[in-house]
């Protein structure tokens, strides 16, 4: 938390982890399919999202948008889920 009451600051530290977590998960795996991501990211990726969320949910748009990126990212890991449109917001 900040001076300004915000967690800015430790969602962009989360997203950066998550972020290089998915890195980690790229550069480990030659073939990924759906299910393999699908677990990966609930094993490794997801727990440290939720992680005290119930103390930081973000009420900002822009913060839920952020973490929302997390997950777009797992998904151009799969060949067939590249094309996915998301909704922003």
């Amino acid at each position: 938390m900040d001076c300004n009451l915000s967690f800015e600051n430790y969602i962009m530290g989360k997203v950066s982890k998550e972020n290089q977590m998915m890195g980690l998960i790229r550069r480990s795996f030659v073939y990924l399919d759906t299910e393999n991501v699908t677990r990966l990211y609930k094993a490794i990726v997801r727990p440290h999202l939720e992680y005290a969320n119930s103390v930081w949910m973000p009420r900002r748009k822009k913060d839920t948008i952020t973490l929302g990126n997390v997950q777009r990212r797992a998904t151009k890991l799969v060949p067939g889920l590249r094309d996915l449109n998301y909704p922003i917001g």
